[in-house]
C-alpha cells in the first residue's frame, strides 16, 4: 500500500529539518572563525583550571567573612591551593620576562668581566687537560700499536705451525698410502 501525500510531504520535511540541521553542524565544524573560537575557548579553559589548580577555586575562595575569620577557638579554615606552586609560576614567568628585556650597561660591562675572569683562571686548567688528553692519545697509539705488533707476530706464528701441520699430514697420507714392499 502506497503512502499518502501528506505523510511524504511530512518525511520529506523532516528530512529537510535533519539535514539543515547536519549541515549547520558541518559548517560550524569547518568554519576557520568556528575553529578559532573553540581553541580559545579551549585555551581559557586551560588556564583557568590550572589557576583553580594552584591558587584554588573562586568557589573556595567565596562565602561570608566569618568563614575567613578564625574562630575564637583557634580553627581557621582550610587553605585551598598552593601558595608554593604560586610562587614558583610566578618566578618564572619573572625569569621569561627578564630574559627578553636587554642588558644594562652596567650588566653587559660585569657580564664582561666575568668571562674574562673566567677566561685567566680557567685558561690553566684547559691547558691541563689538552695536555692530558694528548699524552692518553700517545699512550693508547703506542698500545695499538704494540697489540697489532703482537698479533701479526701470532698470525705469523700460527701460519708456519698450520703449515708444518699440514706437511706433516701430507707425509703421512702418502707414506700410508703406497704399497708396502715386502
Amino acid at each position: 500500500m502506497g503512502q499518502s501525500t501528506e505523510e511524504l510531504t511530512s518525511q520529506i520535511e523532516d528530512t529537510r529539518g535533519r539535514m539543515a540541521s547536519d549541515l549547520d553542524a558541518l559548517q560550524d565544524k569547518v568554519s576557520p572563525s568556528a575553529i578559532v573560537q573553540r581553541r580559545k575557548d579551549a585555551t581559557k579553559q586551560r588556564i583557568s583550571s590550572m589557576r583553580d589548580k594552584v591558587m584554588g577555586s573562586a568557589q573556595n575562595a567565596g562565602g561570608s567573612v566569618s568563614d575567613k575569620v578564625p574562630s575564637p577557638s583557634g580553627m581557621a579554615s582550610s587553605v585551598q591551593g598552593s601558595p608554593l606552586a604560586a610562587g614558583l609560576v610566578a618566578f618564572g614567568a619573572g625569569m621569561v620576562i627578564a630574559s627578553l628585556i636587554p642588558a644594562s650597561k652596567a650588566e653587559a660591562e660585569a657580564a664582561h668581566r666575568v668571562v674574562e675572569t673566567t677566561k685567566d683562571k680557567g685558561q690553566p686548567l684547559v691547558d691541563d687537560a689538552k695536555a692530558a688528553g694528548q699524552q692518553l692519545g700517545q699512550d693508547l697509539k703506542k698500545r695499538a700499536t704494540d697489540a697489532a705488533h703482537k698479533i701479526k707476530d701470532s698470525a705469523a706464528d700460527s701460519a708456519q705451525q698450520v703449515k708444518g701441520e699440514a706437511q706433516s699430514s701430507a707425509e703421512t697420507v702418502k707414506s700410508e698410502s703406497q704399497p708396502s714392499n715386502g
